[in-house]
């Protein structure tokens, strides 16, 4: 397999930075946007926020409202039209979400158009002039390089049970879970507790986001009930450390997936990232939990 470099990261992010910008008045599916970067979907999204310091969905609304300041600036097209183009359908909600981002209205930033500070074109939003490659800097968090092990999982064998909805009310299913299990004494010490994460909370709806509370069990476990068997597949995985509470995990997998993954010469395989919990969030403070996060990877 041809090993990624961060320049390889950078074209083929760069290539979807310009597939959004000459396509931005309509509505793209990530799953196409992963396609034009050769990314996985599964991962992309996340890849996206790492290197750019926004989801998908900030980027193209705020490139629609820069559009729609030019539009301001530069031409006499009445408001509601610049809200509309901009993809707002009442004059409110645009005019809060362009004052949220320039500080004054849509009327005030047009009556000071002789005065205001000249906004970069669309072109330069990310790229100098000219759009060469090397010009594209992914973002960098700054502080202590991260820490990541590439380490070689086997086959795990896990009960679950699927949670559906946002994640910090992921708690239903593990206490159903470890009810099960701990009847029948099969929680011991070299029990595994697993989140197997399916989607992105930034891409998903909250009400549709798919999580797996999971626990390693033997080969001779059945499933009963809600409670189901699946195995999650070895291979190589990259553990970096969550440490805190697990609203900030994102923060953690932006890093992992913006800042080391692009320089690490691998790319991640289409399958769910894992998250090992090493601390029991019921005896625990949350500045004080510990998750290990474990993001797939292509074999080398």
């Amino acid at each position: 397999m041809k090993r990624s470099t961060l320049k390889d990261y950078k074209q083929r992010m760069l290539r979807v930075l310009l597939y959004i910008q000459q396509h931005l008045d309509e509505q793209t599916p990530l799953e196409d946007l992963a396609r034009t970067a050769a990314f996985s979907p599964y991962h992309f999204h996340r890849i996206f926020r790492g290197m750019l310091g926004e989801s998908v969905k900030e980027h193209i609304r705020r490139l629609r409202l820069e559009r729609a300041a030019m539009r301001l600036k530069h031409s006499d097209m009445p408001i509601t039209r610049v809200a509309f183009e901009a993809g707002y359908e009442s004059h409110e909600a645009f005019t809060r979400a362009f004052k949220a981002m320039r500080g004054v209205t849509p009327s005030e930033f047009r009556s000071r158009n002789g005065t205001y500070p000249q906004l970069k074109s669309l072109s330069q939003v990310h790229f100098r002039e000219g759009g060469a490659i090397d010009d594209f800097e992914p973002m960098t968090p700054g502080g202590e390089p991260m820490e990541v092990k590439i380490e070689r999982l086997g086959p795990m064998r896990v009960a679950f049970i699927r949670h559906i909805g946002p994640y910090d009310q992921c708690g239903g299913a593990w206490e159903k879970l470890c009810a099960h299990l701990g009847k029948k004494g099969l929680l011991g010490p070299d029990t595994a507790y697993i989140g197997l994460c399916h989607d992105d909370p930034d891409v998903t709806p909250a009400n549709k986001v798919r999580y797996d509370a999971c626990c390693t069990v033997s080969d001779d476990f059945a499933p009963q009930g809600e409670v189901g068997v699946t195995v999650i597949d070895g291979g190589d995985y990259a553990r970096t450390t969550h440490f805190g509470p697990f609203d900030k995990l994102n923060e953690t997998y932006a890093r992992l997936m913006g800042e080391w993954l692009p320089r690490s010469g691998r790319e991640c395989r289409s399958a769910p990232c894992l998250e090992f919990y090493l601390t029991d969030p019921e005896n625990t403070d949350p500045e004080d939990y510990i998750t290990d996060i474990y993001a797939p990877l292509e074999p080398e």
